[in-house]
């Protein structure tokens, strides 16, 4: 069985689309505060100002990308 939480946190491939934030889905909801060392709120917050797009949330509670491209090679690579 899969975990679909897990799947809510990373894209899946090419051209699909973009990370979304859940705020609905408590658990990835954790996750994404964790992945980004935010509290919930201000994971909500973010999500409230620049919309659920990760990449949107990341870039405004961090000022930057703080992932970058190899990160995320290295992501997918260990699907």
């Amino acid at each position: 069985m899969t975990d679909n939480t897990e799947n809510k946190l990373s894209s899946s491939a090419p051209g699909v689309q973009p990370d979304r934030v859940d705020l609905n889905d408590h658990a990835a909801t954790a996750k994404w505060a964790k992945k980004l060392d935010v509290t919930d709120q201000q994971l909500k917050d973010a999500v409230k100002e620049v919309g659920d797009k990760a990449a949107d949330v990341e870039m405004h509670l961090k000022g930057s990308h703080s992932t970058t491209n190899a990160d995320r090679v290295n992501e997918l690579k260990g699907r």
